[in-house]
């Protein structure tokens, strides 16, 4: 029983540190950022309010419709409204309405402002796919990173375990007396030195390890770790192609330049919602009110007896009836409430139409303004357009540079190799001392070191080359 509890609880132990060193790989590190970046979110919140914006300008092709409704209480001195006479008293009054407008005509601008909301929510997808992009190629650089750090300290370990051999093999030798001291002492310095190295390449692992969590905006950087996988180098189509076709693609896919033609396009738009203010506008309206007082009792009264009889007010007596006798047909207590409304209601419509004429130069100001603006996207247009030219320019020669030297890397490290062959098979029958050794085997472990870095660096510039030529980043398998 003991040894089984003892087994059950390693084997959970083991799956809890299992589960918490999560291995992670580059797709899966692409995908996490963009779900999670701060400003990726507030770019998709950016295309959420472009949505709301075309709701707004649907709803100017819509008819407006108002209610209102007042419950009022007057007391003291007051008119009497059907004496006329000053007298203090409380009174209750209520009134209600409702009134629909519609636009039917406004220079076209309700029209293309619903063009502008439409084109903005591109503009703003434009921009989130810019930003996506942004974010996977600084994943992507701080992923290589890590993985460069981790190719490096390789490079040490393997160079130090020789070193190892060789200290075990020296002092043996100088303990039979076939091998000088001092060569040992070479030895041991050299595997000194070399565990600095891989002390100093752990921590540049740590540090770019963390610098990725960060990134990705994990805070469990203890656990975090990625795939150690080694990327094979491929060539690409894209280094083989004139650089001229590259940049030819790049203004047709990269999104800087959508962007750049949508705002200039913006622009326009904005200029003709501007000159729309020259137009006459036209609107239709509809009104309907009612009222109802609730104050003392009423009169009414007709000068015909078969002409329906109308109220004419509220008295709180028949002392304070002063129209004509003949007038009054009725006196009583207040109607209900919502037959006043019936008999005190109205309607009112028609259209309406407002004509421009001079409004302090405003409009012919703001047209000029819009047209200011036009340039201006226009100019920043073809400054997108030549950054981005210079930008594959670059991109494309440090392609083309980083392969050369990946390509000289390891015709070097080759050389270092036979180099550090040929150092060992003298050192092993006594023809060269252990400084000399060591010297060819630091120079191997550069060689292979360069051929890392080099590596890495190739990768990484031809990935951006390969994102102005419209491959997506997290498309991209090493």
């Amino acid at each position: 029983m003991k040894r089984f509890l003892l087994t059950a609880v390693f084997l959970s132990s083991s799956f809890f540190g299992f589960s918490q060193q999560k291995e992670w790989t580059l797709q899966e590190c692409i995908e996490y950022a963009l779900d999670n970046n701060i400003s990726v979110k507030q770019s998709q919140l950016d295309v959420e309010l472009a949505d709301i914006q075309i709701s707004d300008a649907f709803g100017n092709f819509l008819p407006a419709l108002n209610a209102s409704a007042s419950n009022s209480w007057n007391t003291g001195l007051t008119q009497n409204v059907t004496t006329g006479i000053l007298q203090t008293q409380t009174t209750r009054n209520f009134s209600a309405g409702a009134t629909a407008g519609l636009t039917l005509f406004d220079g076209l601008r309700n029209f293309k402002q619903y063009q502008y909301a439409k084109m903005a929510k591109l503009a703003s997808e434009y921009s989130l796919e810019q930003m996506k992009d942004d974010i996977a190629l600084f994943v992507a650089n701080a992923y290589l990173q890590v993985l460069f750090n981790k190719e490096s300290l390789k490079v040490i370990q393997a160079q130090h375990q020789i070193t190892l051999e060789q200290l075990e093999r020296a002092e043996a030798l100088v303990e039979a007396g076939s091998l000088p001291r001092g060569d040992l002492l070479e030895i041991k310095a050299t595997s000194a030195n070399e565990v600095q190295r891989m002390i100093v390449a752990e921590n540049q692992i740590e540090i770019s390890l963390v610098s990725l969590a960060q990134l990705l905006l994990i805070e469990d950087y203890e656990n975090f770790d990625i795939a150690d996988r080694d990327y094979e180098v491929f060539g690409s189509e894209v280094l083989e192609m004139p650089v001229s076709q590259v940049i030819d693609a790049a203004e047709e896919e990269r999104y800087e330049v959508k962007v750049a033609e949508m705002n200039t396009e913006l622009a326009e738009k904005e200029l003709e919602i501007a000159r729309g203010a020259y137009w006459p506008t036209l609107g239709a309206f509809f009104n309907y009110n009612t009222r109802e007082s609730g104050a003392g009792r009423f009169i009414s009264a007709g000068l015909d007896p078969d002409e329906p009889y109308r109220q004419i007010g509220f008295v709180e007596s028949t002392e304070e009836i002063v129209v004509a006798p003949n007038m009054v047909t009725e006196i009583g207590n207040p109607l209900p409430f919502f037959e006043q409304l019936q008999l005190n209601d109205g309607i009112s419509y028609g259209i309406q139409l407002s004509v421009p004429i001079f409004n302090g130069f405003s409009t012919r100001n703001q047209v000029k303004r819009r047209k200011v603006n036009v340039l201006r996207s226009e100019y920043q247009l073809e400054q997108t357009r030549l950054d981005l030219e210079a930008n594959v320019y670059q991109a494309y020669t440090d392609a083309r540079g980083a392969l050369k030297a990946y390509e000289a890397a390891l015709v070097a490290r080759e050389a270092q190799l036979l180099a550090y062959e040929y150092a060992t098979e003298r050192y092993n029958v006594g023809m060269t001392n252990a400084f000399d050794f060591s010297q060819a085997k630091f120079n191997l472990e550069n060689a292979e070191s360069e051929v890392v870095r080099t590596k890495y660096d190739y990768i990484f510039k031809l990935k951006v080359l390969e994102l102005y030529f419209g491959v997506p980043i997290t498309a991209l398998k090493f």
